[in-house]
């Protein structure tokens, strides 16, 4: 017997109806744990026609839950043998392109299809012992069924399939409408883009939001893979762009879901249109530094140049015109925001934008302070601007240098550095 998402209506249940309508199903006489009672007795039972059970799942909650009546079971998610089991490899994904391109289905060239590929899709692995790194088999499935309807790139790169959607992840992180330790551990996670952690077999619902089981669970979505081992457990990352413009989406969802700040992304997407195609971009950082004067609750969680970067990364990404980079090396240096062109799909884009933060304590502003911030960051741009990466990556774009400095979580210098 194949069983395909063993939990998939338990954990639905478990978002949308509460813990207590799961754990009537998981626990005790319920009816779902019956039911695994009822596959380990056919297994042990001569000519029952059940000889062997192969399940998948999304999370171990509900096997931790039914595990007193269903323990015959061995669980192989981190097992070495089946990682290519759990994606497409690179020689595989080429020759799905190669496939369709000399079949004159795909226009489209299969090496360039597969550099987009790569930042998209790619660097999933599911052992700290693989070798090989793995394709999402359903994004690379969408991305060429799409592509072969034109000859352009998908206009759309994210399948709706792969998003999980923020009612999965919401009741982790708002406790009685309150943004609980997990939102926070999100966030730091999407600033630095890896965390140490082990990686828990399985947890009953109870320990659900343990920090731990949170960061398992965020791997067990998908949202991040194995890179390697430190400390004796193992550094997750967040493998693709992909998974990163989902996590930016969440934590705008986030401060949404309890009213901590709301914007019109209408208006916000257009302020970007107009940043990619006119260069007209500062109404984009002077809008957002109204709202945040206006909605008094997000400042609580403007605490830093870090944050703060990560608070613009979010909401500079609700488009797609740019790979929005933080922190990338950029002659002997870390550029703070590097919004690439994404010339691949938009080439008639006319700006690309090289962005130096600072940040000021309130505590500690002055006049002298705020002159060596920007100073500071002037040289930092001279430096970055002369890599061999930027001049590679804005094409035929005009790069525009921009100095923001923020005072707290006021904006009080926002100009270009020619």
């Amino acid at each position: 017997m194949f069983i395909d998402e063993y939990d998939n209506f338990t954990n639905t249940i478990l978002t949308t109806s509460g813990k207590n309508k799961y754990i009537a199903l998981t626990h005790g006489e319920g009816s779902f744990r019956y039911f695994f009672n009822l596959l380990k007795g056919l297994t042990s039972m001569p000519d029952s026609g059940l000889d062997k059970l192969f399940i998948t799942g999304v999370s171990p909650v509900t096997m931790d839950d039914v595990t007193s009546g269903f323990n015959i079971g061995t669980n192989v998610s981190l097992d070495t043998s089946i990682n290519e089991f759990m994606g497409f490899t690179e020689s595989e994904t080429m020759d799905i392109l190669q496939y369709y391109h000399q079949a004159g289905r795909l226009s489209l060239e299969p090496n360039f299809c597969m550099d987009i590929m790569k930042q998209w899709y790619n660097n999933y692995r599911f052992s700290p012992d693989a070798q090989t790194v793995l394709f999402n088999s359903d994004m690379v499935l969408y991305f060429v069924q799409q592509a072969m309807k034109g000859t352009k790139l998908p206009k759309k790169l994210i399948d709706q399939n792969v998003k999980i959607d923020y009612k999965k992840l919401r009741y982790l992180m708002t406790i009685d409408n309150q943004l609980n330790g997990n939102f926070s551990r999100l966030k730091d996670l999407i600033e630095n883009q890896e965390i140490i952690s082990d990686i828990v077999d399985s947890f009953p619902v109870e320990q659900l939001i343990d920090q731990e089981n949170f960061i398992s669970l965020l791997y067990y979505f998908g949202l991040l893979t194995i890179h390697s081992t430190a400390d004796g457990v193992y550094l997750l990352k967040i493998p693709n762009i992909t998974i990163l413009k989902l996590m930016y989406g969440y934590i705008r969802s986030g401060f949404e879901d309890v009213n901590v700040f709301k914007i019109d992304m209408w208006l916000l997407q257009n302020n970007i249109r107009d940043m990619a195609f006119r260069g007209n971009w500062k109404p984009f950082f002077q809008f957002l530094s109204e709202q945040i004067d206006k909605q008094t609750a997000i400042r609580d969680y403007l605490n830093g140049e870090k944050v703060i970067q990560g608070f613009l990364l979010a909401y500079l990404n609700v488009v797609d015109y740019y790979i929005t980079q933080s922190e990338s090396e950029m002659n002997k240096g870390y550029s703070d925001i590097f919004m690439e062109p994404f010339m691949s799909k938009y080439p008639d884009l006319e700006y690309s934008y090289l962005i130096e933060l600072k940040y000021i304590a309130r505590s500690e502003y002055s006049e002298e302070v705020q002159q060596a911030k920007i100073q500071d960051a002037q040289e930092q741009l001279d430096q970055y601007v002369q890599s061999d990466r930027i001049q590679k990556s804005i094409a035929s774009t005009k790069l525009i240098k921009i100095i923001l400095v923020y005072k707290g979580w006021e904006l009080i210098y926002c100009e270009e550095y020619v």
